[in-house]
């Protein structure tokens, strides 16, 4: 047999081979440690999506397609002299006639690694973070439109609330709405932009406003934490009532917070019973005023605190409203993480720019310097 067909048969069972083996070893790594591959330092690199490592198999066959299969097909010249062909000098062209094949195989092996999602993993030190679950408990009921609190109650709770969560950045926080009835408008969540926009189109009276049922939302505020491992956990309940509905009392309710240790802090909005409400619209629409008289207790606000180890307030003007909800935040507590975070980096362009530019250099062999003559 002759030296070039030796070579002709050696150069790609060779690399057929070295492709084959790096695709077992990768898959065998993958396979054995997941995600995370043990490189460097302990778990300094990881693939997202490991299990696209089987698309590796495309290489091997795509090489095998192109560097076995083909070459049979390819062209031939019939001449009686064999080895006048044999002794007929060899260009360069003539050893690179697998490479635009090579160079595809390597091209699509380093796709499916970029694919595969590699991730550079950093570790973060230790540092202090908000580690709270607090839920709002809102009072939505119709009284709620009084105006002593400027421009009224409902509008001021809406306004100090949402500069509550924007305080809080990396708090979970779920928010539950009542007035005869109570229902969780958003379970807990680090998503606060979602939170504010739900917060800012919420409208009285969505949970019958025709009552006051303390108890029941306190109880619905407790089962949004019933499942919460954070080291505190919080409720702020923000009412201008008295309880008048509901089929759980408010001491009830209380009584299970405290048994979870579930801090509960109250607002009272409104100092007195007696308060101005809109009562319907003159003949150019300017709203009436009329005097409204609503049930305050609170003496069950400073129970339902002190009962959870909170603190009560009572509210008259937005500014003792803001001072509330200050007081609030400076009495949450911090907690530290247990173990430190992780970074992850995105590695695929690494991959996915060197593979683009092994194709192009492919194209330009097949097209210009290896382009066949038939």
């Amino acid at each position: 047999m002759s030296d070039r067909r030796t070579l002709d048969l050696v150069l790609p069972a060779l690399f057929l081979a070295l492709v084959s083996a790096a695709t077992f070893v990768g898959i065998v790594l993958v396979l054995r440690f997941g995600y995370e591959l043990p490189l460097g330092d302990p778990g300094a690199f990881r693939f997202e999506r490991p299990l696209a490592a089987l698309l590796l198999l495309g290489p091997v066959l795509t090489f095998v397609a192109g560097a076995v299969v083909h070459r049979d097909r390819t062209p031939r010249v019939r001449t009686s002299r064999l080895a006048t062909l044999a002794a007929a000098p060899r260009s360069l062209r003539t050893y690179l006639v697998a490479l635009p094949v090579a160079l595809r195989a390597v091209a699509l092996t380093a796709f499916v690694l970029a694919l595969m999602g590699p991730q550079s993993i950093h570790v973060e030190d230790e540092a202090e973070v908000e580690g709270i679950d607090i839920v709002l408990v809102l009072d939505v009921s119709l009284s709620m439109q009084a105006t002593d609190i400027v421009p009224n109650r409902y509008v001021a709770m809406q306004q100090v609330v949402a500069d509550f969560v924007a305080r809080r950045p990396n708090d979970r926080i779920a928010a539950v709405v009542f007035g005869s009835e109570a229902y969780t408008l958003m379970p807990l969540t680090t998503d606060h932009e979602a939170l504010a926009n739900v917060l800012r189109e919420l409208q009285l009276g969505v949970a019958n406003g025709e009552g006051t049922a303390i108890g029941n939302a306190l109880a619905t505020g407790v089962n949004r934490l019933r499942r919460s491992e954070a080291a505190s956990k919080v409720m702020i309940l923000l009412t201008d009532g008295d309880s008048n509905a509901g089929n759980v009392s408010p001491d009830e309710a209380a009584q299970i917070a405290a048994s979870m240790r579930i801090k509960t802090y109250t607002v009272l909005m409104g100092a007195t019973a007696d308060a101005r409400v809109p009562v319907g619209r003159d003949m150019f629409g300017r709203p009436i005023y009329g005097q409204g008289s609503f049930g305050i207790n609170p003496e069950l606000l400073r129970s339902i605190a002190e009962r959870t180890g909170g603190e009560a307030f009572a509210v008259s003007d937005r500014a003792s409203l803001e001072r509330s909800f200050h007081t609030i935040l400076d009495r949450l507590a911090r907690s530290r993480l247990a173990e430190p975070g992780r970074i992850y980096g995105e590695l695929y362009p690494a991959f996915v720019l060197p593979a683009l530019a092994l194709l192009v250099l492919e194209l330009l062999l097949a097209t210009v310097v290896l382009r066949r003559w038939p």
